[in-house]
Parts: structure tokens; C-alpha cells; sequence
């Protein structure tokens, strides 16, 4: 009996050392496979890292290439007499950005990508009325060499624009012009849920902004412009070329507007409604709505993101 025990035991104790080296080795495999994922993981944040390092370089270049590309149209717009205050404005903001020490996200080089793809339709518009202008100036030029006209006659020319010109004054008269009235501006959620006024960023997929225009029996009936012009906290208008947005003509200049409809006025206190979707976040704060009509302002309205 203590021979066949003797026998058995030596042969246990091994059974159990073979059981702690397995045991040891499962540990040394688990331990090397999460060292190397932690290794992966690491790697991998370095990566992102220096992507992210690249992108910010690579939008820097883009921001000095469409500034250098403003200053081009700056310079040849103003040599022929145009009006470069909207680009002088868009100059100013990139300059700004470019100038920030602040290190981008991908969500804040995705949002200037886009504007600078935006601001990159402002300079084909800007090619076009270069050709125009110069188009104008050649003109202008060849009729100067060609004027043949007598002082009397050119007097006569004044005198007719001058007349043309109050009649069309007396028409655009304070009693004609036009006025928008009862105005909401409400946020649209992705829903279909409306709120006004004191809304969240969350809460605007689109806004939507309703008047109508005035009885006025003195204005004339026919074709207007209604523009609307979102002015941010900033007190820069807010405005996407690719969603529509634009510029035109207030007061002698010329300035964004956000969004836009053609109508044939009627007098029927006819109704407006307006959507602008932003595609990104509104900075927290009031805004003023603005409405104008003839190169004049016909209504204001106000909201605050909170």
C-alpha cells in the first residue's frame, strides 16, 4: 500500500506543476496582447495627432492662398472703379482666422473648408464682374475718343438724367415704400416642431422667419426683391453661397444677404416665409433679423440662441 502511494504522489505534484506553467503562460499571452494593443492604441493617438497637425497646416496654406487671391481682385476691382468693400470685409475674417494661435478640431477645419469653398464662388462672381467692368471701361474709353458732341448737347444730357432722376426719387418717396409687418422667427427642429424665440442650437434644424407686407396704396404694384439679412452676435451677416446666400446693393454698397425671394407686389398684404438652413452651430447670443426691399430697409426682427 505506502509503495503504490509513494508512486501516485510524485506523479500529482508534477499534474500540478504542469497546471501552474500553463497557467503562467495564459498570463504572459494575455499580458503581451494587451501590451500590444495598448502599444496599437498609442500609435494610433500619434497618428491622429500629427494628421490633425497636417490638416491645420494644409488649411493655413489654403487660408494664404485665397487671401493672396482677394488681394488680386481687390487691386484690379478698385483700379476699375468697382466696389471692394464685401471683399475687404471676407479679407478682414480670413486674416483673423490666420492669424489665431488656436489649435483647430477636424469639426472647426471641415466648418472653414467649407467656408473657404464658399468664399472660393465669391471670387468666380468677382471674375465675371471684372470682364464687365473692364468690358465698361473700354467702352466708356472708346466713346470718349469718339465724343464729338457739342457743350450745349452734353448740358442738355445733364439736364434730362437730372430730371429722370428726381421723378424717380418722387416715386421712392416715404409714402411708397414698402413695410414688412407681424414678423415671427421660429426654429424648426428636425421634426417639423417649431419654437420661437429663446431656442438651443439643438432645437434649430432650419429657421424659419414669416411676415407679411403692409397695405399700401401708394406703392407701386409689380416685381420686388425681398431680401433678409441675419446679422450675428458679431454683427457680421451670416450667409453660405452654396445655400443660396448672395450680395446686393443697399445704400451705395453692397452687402450679404443670408436669403432671398422675387415676388410681384400686389397689395394684398400678401404673406412671406423663409428657410435658411445654416449647416452648422449658431454662437450663443441675439440676433437681428433684417428685411429689405428696394434698397431700402422695410422691417426688423430679433432671436436669442441660448
Amino acid at each position: 500500500m505506502n509503495t503504490n502511494f509513494e508512486k501516485e504522489n510524485p506523479r500529482k505534484s508534477d499534474n500540478g506543476k504542469n497546471i501552474l506553467i500553463i497557467v503562467l503562460i495564459i498570463l504572459v499571452i494575455i499580458s503581451g496582447i494587451k501590451l500590444y494593443y495598448d502599444a496599437v492604441d498609442r500609435n494610433k493617438k500619434t497618428e491622429e495627432i500629427l494628421l490633425l497637425s497636417e490638416d491645420n497646416n494644409e488649411i493655413n496654406k489654403r487660408l494664404d492662398s485665397i487671401t493672396y487671391q482677394l488681394d488680386l481682385r481687390i487691386q484690379e476691382i478698385e483700379k476699375l472703379g468697382g466696389d471692394v468693400a464685401a471683399l475687404e470685409e471676407i479679407r478682414e475674417q480670413l486674416i483673423a482666422e490666420r492669424n489665431s494661435d488656436k489649435k483647430r478640431s477636424a469639426q472647426e477645419i471641415e466648418a472653414l473648408n467649407r467656408q473657404i469653398k464658399s468664399y472660393t464662388a465669391v471670387l468666380n462672381e468677382k471674375d465675371q464682374e471684372i470682364i464687365k467692368l473692364r468690358e465698361v471701361n473700354q467702352q466708356l474709353f472708346a466713346e470718349n475718343q469718339d465724343l464729338k458732341s457739342s457743350q450745349a448737347e452734353i448740358e442738355e444730357k445733364v439736364v434730362q438724367l437730372n430730371l429722370q432722376k428726381e421723378e424717380l426719387e418722387e416715386k421712392v418717396s416715404i409714402a411708397a415704400r414698402l413695410k414688412a409687418e407681424n414678423i415671427v422667427i421660429a426654429a424648426v427642429n428636425s421634426r417639423g416642431r417649431e419654437r420661437e424665440d429663446g431656442f438651443r442650437n439643438r432645437q434649430i434644424d432650419r429657421l424659419k422667419i414669416t411676415f407679411n407686407l403692409a397695405d399700401n396704396k401708394v406703392a407701386q404694384k409689380g416685381p420686388r426683391d425681398i431680401y433678409v439679412q441675419i446679422i450675428a452676435p458679431n454683427n457680421q451677416p451670416i450667409f453660405d453661397i452654396a445655400r443660396g446666400s448672395g450680395t446686393f446693393m443697399i445704400d451705395g454698397r453692397e452687402e450679404f444677404y443670408t436669403t432671398h425671394q422675387d415676388i410681384l407686389f400686389d397689395n394684398s398684404r400678401q404673406s412671406l416665409t423663409y428657410f435658411y438652413e445654416k449647416g452648422s452651430n449658431y454662437t450663443s447670443g441675439k440676433y437681428e433679423v433684417r428685411i429689405y426691399a428696394d434698397n431700402y430697409q422695410i422691417g426688423t426682427g430679433s432671436f436669442e440662441v441660448k
